[in-house]
């Protein structure tokens, strides 16, 4: 069994590869996905926990990631969040792998909402907008600026400017002009890509700033009560999801929507599956705005870890 650390998961899963590896690995199955969550109160009122996520490709893969989520690490000069990702031969059951599971994250979720950007946003889209300034933002940037190489501008808004303004000023990508954003509804309403990953309980980005064409990519939401766009952006754009599976019924971002009587699961045209799969071709037309929401889930990780052995294999 081989040990990949986060050096190597970085250098072998350079966003153009992962982006068309996953729009490849889209086309196969995955039979079955579970989580599990375990809470373990501490002394001082936070929660810690232990998310286990796994997926089973038959006869091919078996993959499980285990996370741990401590809110109080940073006073401690520890990542809040940790991982690490076990592969296992689909055929026989035996591990192959130990990878770094936060590198792997990081590559996964940028990769996941590039290649949404790779069939919903506007083949001349100039300009980013990042929303949040937190570990996930410089792999968000750098993935879309792979799947939309016409991105000449980003800018980076986030609750606290300071840390916008540093990421801004750290961050260097090739013929891209990189600046920290002011005000937010500035930011959005001259922006063609959106991409959002906050810890927002509350709507951040408003329907009625959205201009025609633009693509909202929403990442941070992951629970019931957790969202970054207000209704109106639902009512407005064209509705996409990375998997039904992984959102409908788990994140905030569509549940809440769905239960105001904005939208209907029907109104959710296609996800990742049907867009590789050439079941929907993806954006209409220049004026259409969409909305990708990236909820993430097993299947992704499994993805992402059979694509990152190819490459190691292809190279060792």
């Amino acid at each position: 069994m081989r040990f990949i650390d986060a050096g190597q998961v970085h250098d072998a899963l350079d966003f153009p590869s992962l982006i068309r590896g996953l729009d490849r690995l889209h086309r196969e199955d995955t039979q079955e996905m579970r989580d599990l969550l375990l809470a373990q109160p501490v002394s001082d009122g936070v929660t810690n926990h232990l998310l286990i996520r796994a997926a089973w490709q038959h006869d091919k893969a078996v993959g499980m990631k285990l996370v741990t989520i401590f809110p109080g690490n940073p006073t401690r000069s520890l990542p809040a969040v940790q991982a690490i990702y076990v592969l296992f031969d689909g055929d026989s059951g035996t591990p192959l792998a130990a990878v770094d599971g936060t590198a792997l994250t990081f590559r996964k979720t940028a990769a996941d909402s590039a290649l949404g950007a790779m069939y919903l946003a506007r083949k001349d889209a100039d300009h980013l907008l990042m929303v949040g300034a937190g570990a996930m933002a410089p792999h968000l940037i750098s993935a879309h600026c792979a799947a939309r190489p016409s991105i000449r501008s980003v800018s980076i808004w986030n609750r606290s400017a300071g840390k916008a303004r540093q990421l801004a000023d750290e961050l260097e990508l090739a013929g891209v002009t990189i600046e920290h954003a002011g005000v937010l509804e500035k930011a959005v309403r001259s922006a063609d890509i959106i991409s959002c990953a906050t810890m927002a309980k509350q709507p951040l980005v408003l329907g009625e700033w959205l201009r025609p064409g633009t693509h909202l990519d929403l990442v941070g939401a992951f629970t019931p009560d957790m969202r970054e766009a207000d209704d109106e952006c639902f009512r407005v754009a064209t509705t996409f999801v990375d998997s039904r599976a992984t959102t409908v019924h788990d994140v905030g971002e569509i549940m809440i929507p769905i239960a105001n009587g904005v939208i209907d699961e029907e109104d959710i045209v296609a996800d990742l599956y049907d867009l590789c799969r050439g079941r929907h071709t993806g954006r209409a037309g220049d004026d259409q705005i969409t909305l990708f929401k990236n909820g993430g889930g097993g299947h992704l990780d499994l993805m992402t870890t059979r694509f990152l052995m190819e490459r190691i294999n292809e190279y060792s």
